[in-house]
């Protein structure tokens, strides 16, 4: 049986712990299946990796989380709405490829965030407003906290709140 493919698309991609994370997952849960690094500057590249790969699907980091969103076919309605893209998963229907967007960082974030809101947590503040604090917008805007955003802060602020 042919190994699947999946892999990660961004750059760089000296940080990312995925391809060992998964390839470990794969070989420990006896999946066919191989976990690839796709470090690409240009989005545009990702038209070269889907033509030149048997690929089943991709994960989407820094910097192309957003950009993504133009080459895709379909996208969830989330994924849609905060704008960031983590996960395209390959539909072949009719001899065709479609390239459908999802993500993930959204259901991660509220399902780890849930257990811990209590009744009197009533406000957040987000530091940043990349893709990642986009979903985290969205998910806190959905159990109705009120937000507080920061685009960038000074390297040496201190935040000292009672509230």
């Amino acid at each position: 049986m042919k190994n699947k493919i999946y892999g990660l698309i961004g750059f760089p991609l000296g940080h990312s712990f995925s391809r060992k994370y998964f390839n470990d997952k794969f070989k420990n849960e006896n999946i066919c299946a191989e976990y690839i690094n796709f470090e690409i500057e240009d989005i545009n590249s990702l038209k070269d990796i889907i033509c030149n790969n048997d690929i089943s699907g991709l994960n989407v980091t820094i910097p192309h989380k957003k950009s993504v969103i133009t080459l895709l076919d379909e996208i969830d309605n989330e994924a849609e709405i905060i704008g960031a893209v983590n996960v395209i998963k390959f539909i072949r229907r009719d001899n065709k490829l479609i390239l459908r967007g999802y993500n993930s960082d959204i259901i991660g974030f509220r399902n780890s965030i849930l257990p811990l809101i209590k009744e009197e947590h009533k406000k957040a503040l987000i530091l940043g407003t990349g893709g990642v604090s986009k979903a985290i917008e969205y998910s806190l805007n959905k159990m109705g906290i009120k937000l507080f955003l920061f685009q960038e802060l000074p390297s040496q602020m201190l935040l000292l709140t009672n509230n």
